[in-house]
């Protein structure tokens, strides 16, 4: 009996170690820990965890704070290992490229991750996680960077959230159009993008699967002209043959041949010394 005692306090010492005060875990991972259902159960009447969904357990805060979704997300990173990462709009927004703030509700946050698992969208959050596949690049890992700067409620051990850089995240994020964002929108936000990288650009346009979004990447880089834009050279991409249609009621581009709101297509002005 204390030999089983001891055990079960060995357990616990290890999830509680593992586990900071306001961060989840779920039954995978209790299991792979050697906790069993039955040991959750006594954990959870003990009040070491608590059950937020079947199979979902957060360690109690001293503070009672909601769960925030950056911290639900770090749990998924740096606890339980997911392979996810914040990206599209969510990344450009921490890192200081939001054109505006959104106002009443916290805007969708975009999850990219190849094993997402089914209970994350049952989680009640302050703001609803949108997940998305990694299907976007050949190379899943290119362009992926940590940020220590995400205003979570407790950031223990010097956690950083894994996030697609700029010029990932500018990428995933022109492919949520026309659905999910508007031209209007990345175009504003297009335009706060001076300090890209040319190098990163290319390899993930490069590795990107998509002929629809490397076109769309060069519309907007055309319009915006960024310094940047000047080592990039779009015949060095495959930019696909024939027309494609993205929109109702817009504009073929005459470069890249997608068709695009009208604004969005430059038109010639007449030669001064023409009739």
């Amino acid at each position: 009996m204390c030999i089983m005692s001891a055990q079960r306090a060995d357990k616990l010492k290890r999830v509680l170690e593992a586990v900071p005060a306001g961060f989840v875990v779920d039954a995978r991972w209790l299991e792979n820990h050697g906790v069993s259902r039955f040991l959750t159960r006594n954990y959870v009447e003990s009040g070491w965890l608590e059950r937020l969904e079947p199979g979902v357990f957060r360690r109690p805060s001293p503070q009672s704070v909601p769960l925030d979704w950056k911290s639900c997300v770090l749990s998924l990173q740096k606890i339980m290992g997911y392979h996810v990462h914040v990206g599209g709009m969510s990344a450009l927004d921490l890192q200081g490229y939001r054109h505006y703030l959104a106002l009443g509700e916290h805007p969708p946050v975009w999850l990219y991750g190849s094993d997402t698992p089914t209970w994350l969208s049952r989680l009640t959050l302050d703001a609803p996680l949108i997940s998305r596949p990694l299907s976007l690049f050949d190379d899943r890992s290119l362009g992926l960077t940590e940020n220590n700067n995400v205003n979570a409620p407790t950031l223990p051990w010097g956690w950083t959230l894994r996030l697609s850089s700029p010029e990932r995240a500018i990428l995933e994020a022109l492919d949520e159009l026309p659905a999910h964002e508007s031209f209007h929108h990345l175009d504003m936000v297009f335009e706060g993008l001076a300090t890209m990288r040319p190098r990163q650009l290319t390899a993930l346009l490069q590795s990107c699967r998509k002929i629809k979004l490397r076109r769309l990447f060069f519309v907007f880089a055309d319009r915006h002209k960024h310094a940047w834009r000047e080592r990039l050279d779009p015949d060095d991409f495959n930019l696909g043959t024939g027309d494609r249609a993205l929109i109702r009621g817009g504009k073929i581009h005459p470069r890249y041949r997608i068709v695009v709101p009208p604004e969005f297509v430059d038109i010639p002005t007449a030669d001064a010394d023409g009739p």
